[in-house]
């Protein structure tokens, strides 16, 4: 029998960002909103935004324990798990919750919620399995926002053994004795801080032999020295084989040792979900590592098809979903002047500890690029703030272009470098020479920013 397919002007696969496209200029709009698992997406209940609030109180821990060169002496009495995760969650969910009732409710009487998950089966149609049964959609228009999920790697008895990942390891119910930490990038290093603050011992394993291996390559060795004053790291392998015994977990690496704990975190990066959303069988062409192709103006390869955020877009972050969903909104409304991503000055953060933050091109790829690279490195402890923290491994590094005296990249590692970058990236963004950076501001005395200051100013007459 022929499916009967219920129709919209615009069905939205995914309730994170993909969410806020609806605006009021979307009222007169017919819409279906499909959602497999919980409104406000991978940032909002498992990813940013949880994550943060368990590093604030990580920090806490480890401002504490490095409080005696300060002249206090100090020292933590407990870590309430329980009252920090049920505060975490107690915030997060009643927003996830409230997201949704808004969206069914009397306030949007033209958004119909799917709950399920929308799987293509042609062109801008798509089944949609959940609780109620199975019903058929088609868009006019649609916009695939459906993320991405933990990549799991095929070791020989990993599923067996369990694991956790970011998506439940924040929910779980007590703090691991021994956690093992497979991967190195940001989810591992964050959620190592937490717990390792929190008490658990932390092994990090990791393939390859630094931490961080995408960031500048001085950053990557500076927490990776960090890290290895904090946690067992087992750099340059891979897990070969899990096994567990009772409570314990026992992981045989490559090289044949073997390391012992209580629980797996696989921190071992995100994959889109392309395959969960069949998008081959709506039409729409791929990248080789999964994502789905789009244009500058967030478009397809299927007309009346977009997509954003982590399933199509080159940076896995939210602030870029975010950008990515103001383009996408505009040009769904068939503006005489699409809008189009602005890449150029996309900044990240690792909120673990030390905090590490970056914009731009790293030393390595300014100089494969062929740029005649200008380097200044400012270390914290050589200004008035860094003297009163006591800082004396962290630094600001930026790169510049010899030819045009522009920044063509800056990075950070040291408390407050997600908040120290914003200068350097509006600089960048606006084409700001060094000069003008350095010169054409005040930098407030003796505020941390002088550590961004001082390093511009390197570049005085060179």
């Amino acid at each position: 029998m022929e499916q009967q397919f219920e129709q919209y002007d615009l069905v939205i696969i995914g309730a994170g960002s993909g969410n806020s496209i609806v605006g009021p200029a979307f009222d007169d709009w017919k819409i279906a909103i499909v959602e497999e698992w919980v409104f406000g997406g991978t940032c909002l209940n498992r990813g940013c935004i949880p994550t943060k609030m368990f590093v604030h109180a990580a920090d806490i821990v480890q401002t504490v324990a490095h409080a005696a060169p300060l002249g206090v002496d100090a020292h933590v009495d407990q870590v309430r798990w329980l009252d920090i995760r049920d505060r975490v969650f107690g915030r997060i969910d009643p927003i996830a919750a409230g997201g949704e009732r808004y969206r069914v409710g009397d306030e949007c009487p033209n958004i119909t919620v799917h709950q399920g998950r929308g799987a293509f089966v042609g062109e801008r149609k798509l089944r949609v399995t959940g609780p109620a049964g199975t019903t058929f959609v088609e868009g006019r228009q649609v916009v695939v926002a459906a993320g991405a999920r933990p990549m799991i790697p095929d070791v020989p008895g990993l599923a067996e053994a369990g694991y956790h990942t970011s998506d439940d390891i924040m929910r779980i119910d007590h703090v691991p004795e021994h956690l093992v930490v497979l991967g190195g990038g940001f989810i591992a290093c964050e959620l190592a801080h937490v717990f390792g603050s929190f008490g658990s011992k932390v092994t990090i394993v990791q393939r390859g032999e630094q931490l961080l291996r995408a960031e500048d390559h001085d950053v990557s060795r500076a927490i990776t020295e960090a890290f290895s004053k904090r946690f067992d790291l087992r750099l340059g392998h891979a897990a070969d084989r899990v096994e567990r015994r009772g409570e314990r977990v026992f992981v045989t690496l490559r090289d044949g040792s073997i390391v012992e704990g209580t629980e797996i975190l696989v921190a071992t990066g995100r994959v889109p979900n392309c395959d969960v959303i069949d998008a081959a069988a709506g039409g729409l062409t791929l990248h080789p590592d999964g994502r789905i192709v789009v244009d500058e103006t967030g478009a397809t390869s299927v007309p009346g098809v977009w997509a954003l955020g982590d399933i199509s877009s080159p940076y896995m972050l939210k602030h870029v979903a975010n950008h990515e969903c103001r383009t996408v909104a505009h040009n769904l409304l068939g503006p005489d002047v699409l809008r189009t991503n602005d890449y150029r000055a996309v900044p990240h953060a690792v909120f673990t500890n030390p905090q590490i933050a970056a914009v731009g091109l790293t030393e390595h790829e300014a100089r494969a690029a062929g740029i005649d690279v200008m380097v200044a490195v400012q270390r914290y402890a050589d200004v008035a703030y860094g003297w009163a923290l006591e800082d004396t491994t962290s630094f600001c590094k930026l790169i510049a272009d010899r030819a045009t005296r522009r920044l063509v990249g800056a990075h950070i590692i040291g408390p407050h470098a997600s908040s120290l970058i914003q200068q350097l990236v509006q600089g960048l963004r606006y084409d700001a020479t060094i000069d003008d950076m350095a010169r054409g501001q005040y930098y407030i005395h003796p505020a941390l920013g002088e550590v961004v200051e001082n390093a511009l100013l390197q570049f005085d007459g060179v």
